[in-house]
């Protein structure tokens, strides 16, 4: 009989929600239990799965029936539960960003090298059927020499959206604003697919939102290691919301992914798989989008993704996206950052202390 893999939850947000959902879904995995510092958040969580619940993690670790944890907390608050899941011999799956600053990544990478678990970050974008593709034709050398790589992501939050929950908004909590916490899974694709980020330079500003100490709005002009450029643009200041885009351009072809859809897909090269592309017969797929509302989208990503992670453990290789992946968009946005702080371009890597603050949105 296959052997089931006992999950855990540490954080019964919203987004914890979604990973109830996925968890459910797999078929070699069970929920054991749930955790979460507010009682009355553990107890619905509980009941909703029907696990017992827990509002000390450490406690919760003691169980031996554990063997990954799922932290979803908010983002500047990932490090603590997961050094002490890690410590404990078990795998984690952190929620995006993996922490807010490279010191916070680094510690927690370290920490599964020494206890010989597996650590990754939860970027479901990945695991799209149109992603993957564009991933193949990237890695086919389809678009010949790639000179422009581009994500936009114009989003739309009211202001209840950051009025609710005291995290939302902070430096200490959120680690920034649109730029780290909608348009991260877009950084991460775009990085995916075009490589390492030599240089960037950006502003970034609060343009529609009041009581929050962060950017709703970034542009981050990127020099990539290859030679292409590209713009990073996030804001959750554009209402109604709009899809999200991923442009990728070479010598040799050019393609547009919005959300689960490749709405544009050209190549000097034709394969016959092209016109099916096209036709929306293969790689199309409707996830929802958090345009604007944040939990309007399916949770079905996730479940590739945790699925990928148990087959990673079975068959003892790492997942898709490890914590030395998760690790590459916090340092492009924190790089955004400081270059919106200092008004000058910022070259990659990137010190680990580097941890932006009150002074990093500077009036436009």
């Amino acid at each position: 009989m296959a052997r089931k893999y006992g999950f855990a939850l540490i954080g019964c947000g919203a987004v914890g929600a979604h990973h109830l959902t996925a968890i459910s879904q797999l078929r070699n995995a069970r929920l054991v239990a749930v955790c979460d510092v507010f009682e009355a958040s553990a107890r619905r969580c509980s009941e909703r799965a029907g696990v017992p619940w827990y509002t000390d993690y450490h406690k919760m670790l003691e169980r031996d029936d554990v063997d990954i944890v799922n932290i979803c907390t908010p983002s500047g608050l990932h490090l603590e539960p997961a050094l002490a899941t890690m410590a404990a011999g078990k795998h984690c799956v952190v929620e995006k960003p993996l922490e807010i600053t490279l010191d916070r990544c680094d510690q927690m990478i370290a920490a599964a090298e020494r206890a010989g678990v597996q650590l990754a970050t939860i970027f479901p974008s990945r695991f799209g059927l149109a992603a993957q593709e564009l991933k193949k034709a990237v890695e086919a050398g389809r678009f010949g020499k790639l000179t422009i790589g581009d994500a936009y992501v114009r989003w739309w939050r009211a202001q209840s959206y950051y009025d609710t929950g005291g995290w939302r908004g902070t430096w200490k909590l959120d680690g920034g604003g649109a730029l780290i916490n909608q348009t991260i899974h877009s950084v991460d694709l775009i990085q995916w697919y075009m490589g390492q980020a030599k240089a960037v330079s950006a502003v970034a500003g609060c343009l529609a939102h009041t009581g929050i100490e962060v950017d709703d709005a970034a542009i981050v002009a990127i020099e990539w290691a290859n030679g292409a450029l590209g713009v990073i643009q996030g804001t959750t200041a554009a209402w109604p919301g709009l899809d999200r885009r991923i442009m990728i351009s070479g010598d040799a072809g050019t393609a547009v992914l919005e959300e689960d859809r490749l709405t544009f897909w050209r190549f000097q090269r034709e394969r016959k798989r092209d016109e099916l592309i096209r036709a929306g017969k293969v790689g199309a797929e409707d996830m929802g989008s958090g345009a604007s509302d944040p939990m309007a989208f399916s949770p079905e990503n996730h479940r590739r993704q945790l699925a990928d992670f148990v087959r990673a453990l079975e068959r003892g290789t790492r997942p898709l996206v490890d914590g030395r992946e998760g690790r590459k968009s916090v340092e492009i946005v924190l790089a955004a950052y400081k270059s919106a702080e200092t008004g000058k371009r910022v070259g990659l890597p990137l010190s680990p202390g580097y941890k932006p603050g009150d002074k990093t949105i500077r009036p436009l």
